[in-house]
């Protein structure tokens, strides 16, 4: 037991003297932390000062530095900025550059139009930032039939060009007087047709071939001649909705309701009487019969009529005649009465015995 007292005494006094050593060294570590706070609060105010005194510095040489100099240094940073933003414009905007599916293609068969396919890559060139060069590697894969064989026999002779050399080689070989005589044959018979046409399919389509002959005519001329072929009665109703100039969907716009809302412009025909009888056939009427030929009552001749019958009768005639015929249908009747019994001389005690039966019944 003495043992266990003295050890729990010793132990005790341990820590004692721990708690000591700790509070100890918690006074000194506060110490420190309150000079490091005093120290970095000096070396603030020492900074500060410092960057104060440089400001003032710079200050000094800026007013009497020249105007045109801090102008030429401002240019000089504006340009700087510029082309680096633009270069981070264009390799954004090659990323985005349309798949090989949304590019035009052009055959150079039919009825092509050779100009709307180079102002279509003209205008991806535009809104995208795409190189000569990428679009010049394109081409084989955006010719295709005629054209396409077109374009391998140029590349075999003449080599790799840029954009704007194939595009004087397609106009050069595709802008022919043959060409030029389809389409302008193509437009002149192209009258647009109410029951058969859309608008706006039909519209666009002449445009885009008066745009194709003629690429330097205004947009005003491009419609009247268009406006030319829809007839005098929708043209002039067209017209009179606007005040030229007029953009193509205003006109497009105006023509899709003239044509949906009224009947200008529609060609209307007297359906055939078959249709009335849902397509049956209608019987014919019968002949009529042979009527027998006119002929005068006075003289039987068919040559003329009585009013004209130059055979003209006497009144005492007539009824001389006609006592002559009453006379001897008289005689005749007279002589078969005579000469024939009649029925009722014959059987008259027949008849008696059938009353005498009779009225016994």
């Amino acid at each position: 037991m003495d043992n266990v007292f003295n050890m729990l005494r010793e132990l005790k006094i341990q820590v004692q003297n721990l708690e000591n050593s700790t509070g100890h060294n918690a006074a000194l570590f506060q110490e420190q932390l309150e000079k490091s706070d005093k120290a970095r609060l000096e070396l603030k105010e020492d900074i500060q000062s410092s960057i104060n005194n440089i400001s003032l510095k710079n200050e000094f040489p800026r007013q009497s530095t020249p105007i045109l100099d801090r102008n030429v240094l401002n240019l000089n940073n504006d340009l700087h900025h510029t082309i680096s933003s633009n270069d981070v414009e264009t390799a954004c905007n090659f990323k985005d550059i349309p798949r090989l599916e949304e590019w035009p293609t052009f055959s150079g068969e039919g009825e092509y139009n050779h100009m709307e396919f180079m102002k279509t890559i003209d205008m991806f060139k535009e809104d995208f930032n795409i190189p000569d060069e990428y679009i010049s590697a394109r081409l084989h894969s955006l010719l295709t039939k005629s054209a396409k064989k077109w374009y391998y026999k140029m590349r075999q002779d003449h080599g790799k060009h840029s954009w704007p050399w194939w595009k004087e080689q397609i106009i050069s070989k595709w802008a022919n007087d043959s060409w030029r005589f389809r389409m302008e044959n193509s437009f002149e018979e192209a009258i647009f047709n109410i029951e058969r046409d859309r608008p706006m399919t039909w519209f666009l389509k002449q445009k885009d071939r008066l745009t194709a002959l003629h690429p330097d005519m205004s947009e005003t001329m491009v419609h009247k001649r268009i406006l030319r072929k829809c007839g005098g009665d929708l043209e002039h109703a067209i017209r009179s909705r606007f005040i030229e100039p007029c953009s193509t969907e205003d006109y497009i716009n105006a023509m899709e309701d003239i044509t949906t809302r009224t009947k200008i412009g529609r060609n209307w025909s007297k359906s055939p009487i078959d249709n009335k009888t849902n397509g049956k056939p209608i019987s014919k009427p019968n002949k009529p019969q042979d009527r027998l030929p006119l002929k005068c009552h006075k003289c039987g001749s068919t040559s003329h009529l009585a009013n004209t019958c130059p055979k003209k009768t006497r009144i005492n005639e007539i009824n001389a005649e006609k006592v002559e015929d009453t006379k001897e249908t008289t005689d005749v009747s007279l002589h078969e009465s005579d000469s024939e019994p009649s029925e009722e001389e014959e059987v008259p005690e027949e008849l008696s015995i059938e009353k005498i039966n009779v009225s016994f019944d």
